[in-house]
């Protein structure tokens, strides 16, 4: 039986694995994205991660496609009291993010001004009259924390929003949001979506400071690309073809030796348990310190299944340590326990 996990100090109970919604609408089209919806929502899955931009990259796509189509399922199934669903807010709206702060509309950033609005519009296209998680996608230098904190607790106060958290902060930036919040009886956020991957530099960017703050003040982690991007997944290699990816190029100038180093290192692991590699990445971060979800994202069942396949594999202690040595990263004076 699947065990829920606490995110953070807060009151959500959140899936192991969040299912993460960049692709619906962009590499998945509405029919393959409910299909997905479901078959998570059939396996007990109720974390559901989006934002208000995917995806704006897309010709023709404005932002907030992947929220509608989320909308449009949760309503036709009626399950959302049994759900998490979790958005952002922060970055240009319009097709090519051509509403921003260059634009008449001026629809970016984290002043009260948008905010308001984006949540209004985020309600709206989700067809719900609440939002569990609502995260600020990455900093805003033009808008002091204290201004977006003081209107996200508004949206809490109001019922709009049950709880806060950011995505992509730096240590520091995430130190002076609780500092703020707490000096001004604001509320404060219970949860970080880092980038977090075994991946070098990834995990020593996350581990360095973030992850140290998260223990420290009961942060919940929910990392977005926990695979690198696919390369954990083992499909990626040097001195091979790459596969036909709309990631393979990125994917490709991150296939560094030590990368590739870590990848056979999965590729070990995973055939001692008859696993996949990207089961074993998984496994791995799910042991962490203050994890909570790592987000996946699939476009297809048959890729979900394969990703689920995670909570049924249990990493013995030589399993992490073997992982541990060939990620591991060089730390400074400051950094060394004593």
């Amino acid at each position: 039986m699947t065990t829920y996990r606490r995110l953070g100090r807060s009151g959500l109970h959140l899936f192991p694995l969040g299912l993460g919604t960049m692709q619906f609408g962009w590499s998945a089209d509405e029919a393959a994205s409910q299909t997905i919806l479901d078959r998570y929502y059939e396996v007990g899955g109720n974390f559901i991660d989006t934002a208000d931009i995917y995806t704006t990259w897309t010709p023709g796509n404005p932002g907030g496609v992947s929220e509608e189509i989320i909308g449009r399922w949760v309503k036709e199934r009626g399950n959302r009291d049994d759900l998490v669903i979790a958005t952002k807010v922060r970055g240009a709206m319009g097709d090519g993010a051509g509403e921003g702060r260059s634009t008449i509309k001026q629809r970016e950033g984290l002043s009260r001004r948008w905010i308001m609005k984006a949540c209004e519009d985020s309600l709206r296209r989700l067809q719900t009259d609440h939002i569990d998680l609502y995260q600020v996608h990455w900093v805003d230098n033009q808008t002091p924390i204290e201004e977006t904190l003081s209107a996200l607790t508004d949206l809490v106060r109001r019922g709009y929003v049950r709880y806060i958290g950011c995505s992509n902060y730096s240590a520091w930036r995430l130190m002076q949001a609780l500092w703020t919040s707490d000096r001004r009886n604001l509320e404060s956020f219970v949860s970080i979506q880092p980038e977090y991957s075994l991946l070098s530099p990834t995990r020593a960017n996350f581990e360095r400071e973030l992850q140290r703050v998260c223990v420290e003040y009961g942060v919940g982690v929910v990392p977005w690309s926990p695979l690198g991007g696919g390369l954990l997944t083992g499909k990626y290699r040097r001195g091979q073809p790459m596969p036909d990816s709309v990631r393979a190029g990125e994917a490709g100038k991150r296939l560094t030796e030590h990368n590739d180093a870590i990848i056979g290192t999965l590729d070990t692991v995973a055939q001692r348990h008859g696993a996949k590699p990207a089961q074993v990445a998984l496994a791995w971060l799910l042991q962490t310190p203050a994890m909570t979800a790592p987000i996946v994202g699939a476009n297809s069942v048959a890729q979900l299944d394969d990703l689920l396949g995670t909570l049924t594999l249990n990493l013995t202690p030589e399993d992490v340590k073997e992982i541990d040595t060939a990620s591991d990263w060089e730390r400074a004076r400051t950094e060394q326990e004593r």
